[in-house]
């Protein structure tokens, strides 16, 4: 089963740069797949951020982000990045990278994190003030 690594979280200041990273483990591919990115801060259930779908011809955004982020896939890596631009102290959260198989589906069904068959670990953007 195709495991997702996420990599590039940090401690960045308010209107500050990070570009997340999700492979996938162990040299295997997930082309085939549609890719998301969820995050969840403190107390807080897991929000939807974005998704791209295996073709790369399909993209959503939540209105919180829109404009912001990026999020874009690179088939011959294998990877999967998200762009965060003019970072907020609200986007501080742990931020996780999902997988699930085809693209045929509309986006309310992507921005529900109960789609996604295959989850990252996790990693951590903290923005401060």
């Amino acid at each position: 089963q195709v495991q997702l690594v996420e990599s590039g979280g940090g401690l960045v200041q308010a209107g500050d740069s990070l570009r997340l990273s999700c492979a996938a483990a162990s040299g295997r591919t997930f082309s085939r797949y549609t890719m998301g990115w969820f995050r969840q801060a403190p107390g807080k259930d897991r929000d939807f951020v974005t998704v791209i779908t295996w073709s790369g011809r399909r993209t959503y955004y939540a209105d919180s982000v829109k404009g912001r982020f990026t999020i874009s896939r690179h088939k011959t890596e294998n990877t999967v990045y998200l762009q965060m631009n003019s970072l907020k102290p609200e986007d501080t959260a742990v931020y996780y990278c999902a997988a699930v198989p085809g693209e045929g589906w509309g986006g309310s069904f992507y921005r529900n994190q109960a789609s996604y068959s295959l989850w990252g670990q996790g990693t951590q953007v903290t923005v401060s003030s």
